[in-house]
């Protein structure tokens, strides 16, 4: 009996383990990504970390040019949190095992993939020829790589799928743009997301070549966050709280865009007033933001049967942790 009550006061004395203090985010531009810049800068993950008994929590924000950017950051063990296009977050799911297993955390956003072009002779995708470049985030597997590459197989065929795959080049929204619009630069089509889309239109030097529309299944998710199971594993009550912090950001935004507006203009200036950016976020023609996955099965499929994916989702909850099974997902 002495020795079941030392034990027993010794398992009420031992502390639990402690998980970590910090969550340290990396995120690409663009207002896709805004429910990011709304849960740290209203600080809702220290928010629902005190509530959840956690403490104290330090949250940082770094900014990437693309969502292949932030995969390299949590591979090395510099990142808790990555986000970018579906392609980066289910290439990570793919490669990954044991403690740096990546799986999505939830979607964010859906938008349209629009590209713009400043070459007249270029209308359709069937006038890109041998020379042209195409600037998107990065190349093979973004959400506009794999994108044209469905444009490309639905076009000419499946055995044609890489066929735009050579005139692609890597480069950030805010600098293809900048290269686009100058009229100086080789670059003179851009496949890219809003705002960038929405500027370059209303620019009048550019004119719309396509959009994802007629490729991908309405509404699918884009913009995906996703964690590894480093950071997942041993740290549940602070992953549910992050989970809970950005669950809590989608819904602000869809309250007080205008709240949401600052926010975005303070993280990514803008020349134009912050009605501009206020009307794009009230527009589902251009932007929804929400947490449930949509179509995201059908892409990882593709991605499989073109062989960027070596491993096949048997459903599209293999593709995420266990915060989002509960939603209307496909």
């Amino acid at each position: 009996m002495r020795v079941l009550g030392f034990l027993a006061a010794l398992l009420v004395c031992t502390p639990a383990f402690a998980e970590s203090d910090t969550v340290r985010i990396a995120q690409p531009y663009g207002l896709g990504y805004l429910p990011s810049y709304v849960a740290t800068d209203l600080h809702l993950i220290e928010k629902h970390a005190t509530a959840a008994g956690l403490g104290n929590i330090t949250v940082t924000l770094t900014r990437m040019a693309s969502g292949p950017a932030t995969s390299d950051l949590i591979l090395a063990g510099d990142a808790d949190i990555g986000m970018g296009g579906f392609g980066p977050a289910f290439v990570m799911w793919d490669k990954t095992r044991g403690t740096q297993k990546v799986r999505g955390m939830m979607p964010l956003s859906s938008s349209t993939i629009f590209m713009y072009s400043t070459d007249p002779r270029i209308q359709s995708l069937k006038d890109f020829r041998d020379g042209d470049k195409i600037a998107i985030s990065a190349i093979k597997v973004t959400d506009q790589a794999i994108t044209l590459q469905m444009a490309a197989a639905k076009e000419w065929g499946f055995d044609q799928r890489f066929r735009l795959d050579p005139l692609t080049v890597s480069m950030s929204n805010p600098d293809a743009m900048t290269a686009l619009l100058s009229g100086n630069a080789e670059i003179k089509n851009h496949f890219t997301i809003i705002p960038f889309s929405v500027m370059e239109a209303e620019s009048g030097k550019a004119h719309l070549v396509m959009t994802s529309d007629a490729y991908l299944a309405p509404d699918s998710s884009g913009v995906v966050m996703y964690a590894s199971a480093r950071f997942h594993d041993p740290n549940p009550r602070l992953y549910a709280a992050t989970a809970a912090a950005f669950e809590e950001a989608i819904e602000i935004i869809k309250r007080d865009p205008h709240l949401a507006t600052q926010i975005y203009i303070a993280r990514e200036p803008q020349k134009r007033e912050p009605t501009w950016i206020e009307a794009m976020i009230g527009n589902p023609k251009l932007i929804t933001y929400s947490s449930t996955p949509r179509g995201t099965k059908e892409h990882a499929d593709f991605m499989h049967a073109i062989g960027t994916l070596k491993n096949k989702a048997e459903s599209w909850k293999d593709l995420f942790w266990e915060n989002v099974w509960g939603k209307d997902g496909s």
